[in-house]
């Protein structure tokens, strides 16, 4: 007895069945850095709003090395009045922005890091 096979396609269509989706996990590590670049145009007044912010906020200025016994540099000081003032107060305070930069790193345990850059410079 001789058996014939039918081709594939002219089989009986099967409905696919529904494979339960799962999610998705994709393990990405992303870094974000914000980098704003401050051009001081009057250094006592940054320096006199610094010493302010520091006497206000102790722990903000231990953090960037400050101390009652250490006076603060002119780097510190921009850096202590750029973590606890919008740009708006920082130009009132004698400072402007020169240029913003956002720097993003994003990578997986399987690929190599893909890195995007922004920057801007204000007119």
């Amino acid at each position: 007895m001789t058996r014939h096979l039918s081709h594939p396609s002219l089989l009986p269509a099967v409905p696919a069945q529904e494979i339960p989706r799962r999610p998705l996990s994709l393990g990405v590590h992303v870094q974000r850095i914000e980098i704003e670049d401050l051009v001081v145009t009057d250094h006592r007044l940054v320096l006199a709003h610094a010493r302010t912010a520091a006497r206000q906020d102790p722990d903000t200025a231990a953090l960037l090395g400050h101390s009652p016994t250490t006076p603060l540099t002119l780097q510190a000081a921009a850096a202590l009045l750029a973590a606890l003032h919008t740009t708006d107060e920082l130009t009132d305070m004698g400072m402007r922005t020169a240029r913003h930069t956002t720097h993003t790193t994003a990578a997986t345990q399987h690929r190599n890091p893909v890195v995007l850059e922004l920057s801007d410079a204000p007119e």
